[in-house]
């Protein structure tokens, strides 16, 4: 008996909890809108329009400029070695003197060579004088014409003799190449050289180079020709340096372009090695340029977002160069596209938006 009541009264409870929940769903008429309709209704707008400013993307003349680091490279240098073997009788050189081409900078001995033209003086004079007799016999017929090219040829080879000693001469001379200035010596006046021997190094620093490079996107805009402005590492003075050449071909792992500079160095504050900040100016070309906040990054590039048919449009643009405000766009645009440039945080792709003021570019 006990249990069937027990039953009864939850077939009760459970009448009750059903009846609750269906008066709780149910709608009367002239009601609101069931959850997860539309506010407003079928037939009303969704949500409204984003307010955004934008800019409308114009053609305009850039005269924009990148900067480089460059190294000071010295106009020439080499290292003097002797062209013969022997003993070093004279080095007239001080370490970081200037000198002239031609300047004999160091001597061999070369009392053998020297001995040997002396020799071959005598030989010569003494052959010519034979070659004249000869002549003479061979012009009335004394001697046979065979007998008289000896003669003549004894000449020939004294005479070749002789230049081969002057070479030789020559040899045991170390003169300058070019007009500049001596290194750091590295022999001793007494030492025995042979071709293998660095005496010391020398350097002409004015004119001096400087070596660069620039990406390869911006080689079409930089030719032999251009002015450059170099500024060393904590100078304030500004050199003007011109473009003599420009490497034609392109750094596989970098993607660079290398570039070299000459300009006059006349003070030598300039020294091989330094580092110099290069600024490079890129000439005059058509391009758009955008304030640098239309423009959001993105994992592989950058984008920005255009205002079409009243929605969002994301385009994926290509930048140059690039200001503390502006950025050139070089390709994903066109003149007349309506960029926006607020809320860009906030914005979404296909997202309605509509133009609440169009700014100028500063």
């Amino acid at each position: 008996m006990r249990s069937l009541l027990i039953v009864a009264l939850l077939i009760v409870v459970l009448i009750a909890g059903k009846f609750l929940f269906f008066k709780k769903d149910a709608k009367p008429a002239g009601g609101p809108p069931a959850t997860g309709m539309p506010k407003g209704g079928p037939g009303q707008s969704g949500p409204s329009a984003m307010d955004v400013d934008v800019i409308i993307a114009t053609e305009s003349t850039s005269t924009g400029a990148i900067t480089s680091t460059g190294t000071v490279v010295a106009n020439e240098v080499v290292d003097l070695h002797p062209e013969s073997s022997g003993l070093l009788t004279q080095l007239n050189i001080k370490e970081g003197t200037f000198v002239n081409k031609g300047a004999l900078i160091a001597k061999i001995k070369d009392d053998d060579i020297r001995a040997n033209l002396r020799k071959n003086k005598y030989e010569e004079e003494l052959a010519v004088q034979i070659e004249a007799r000869q002549k003479k016999l061979l012009d009335i017929n004394a001697i046979s014409k065979e007998e008289y090219d000896i003669s003549l040829n004894n000449i020939n080879t004294l005479s070749a003799d002789r230049d081969a000693l002057l070479v030789a001469l020559r040899k045991t001379e170390v003169r300058a190449p070019f007009s500049g200035k001596i290194g750091l010596k590295n022999i001793s006046i007494g030492a025995y050289v042979t071709p293998a021997t660095s005496i010391a190094t020398m350097v002409q620093t004015n004119p001096i180079k400087v070596d660069f490079s620039i990406p390869e996107k911006y080689l079409q805009r930089v030719k032999v020709g251009d002015v450059v402005k170099l500024t060393a590492d904590g100078s304030i003075e500004v050199f003007e340096a011109k473009i003599i050449a420009i490497n034609p071909s392109v750094d596989v792992n970098l993607r660079t372009v290398g570039i070299r500079a000459l300009l006059s160095n006349a003070t030598g504050r300039l020294v091989p090695g330094m580092f110099v900040k290069v600024d490079v100016p890129l000439g005059e070309h058509k391009t758009i340029i955008l304030p640098t906040e239309a423009i959001v990054p993105f994992v592989g590039g950058k984008k920005v977002y255009v205002k079409e048919d009243g929605k969002a449009k994301e385009v994926a643009v290509i930048s140059s160069t690039r200001t503390d405000k502006n950025i050139e766009i070089s390709e994903g645009i066109v003149p007349g596209d309506t960029i926006i440039v607020s809320g860009l945080m906030n914005l979404k792709a296909g997202q309605s938006v509509k133009v609440s003021k169009i700014q100028n570019l500063n």
